[in-house]
C-alpha cells in the first residue's frame, strides 16, 4: 500500500502528526491517547499498515 493513503486513512479517523523522526513520521491518537510510528518508505506492508491502524485503535483499510 502506498505511504499516503494509509496516511490519509489515519488522519481521517482523526489521528493528528505528533512529530517528525529521523525514519518514521509519529502519529497520536487524541480520542484513545495512543500513538504509532508509520515508517518513510513509498509501499507499507499490508501487515505493517493492519498494526499501524490497530496500534492507533482505529479501523484497517
Amino acid at each position: 500500500m502506498k505511504r499516503q493513503d494509509l496516511i490519509q486513512h489515519v488522519e481521517s479517523h482523526g489521528c493528528r502528526l505528533l512529530r517528525e523522526g529521523g525514519n518514521h513520521s509519529v502519529y497520536y491518537s487524541p480520542d484513545k491517547n495512543l500513538t504509532s510510528a508509520i515508517p518513510r518508505h513509498r509501499e507499507i506492508n499490508e501487515f505493517l499498515a493492519r498494526k499501524i491502524c490497530r496500534d492507533l485503535g482505529i479501523p484497517a483499510l
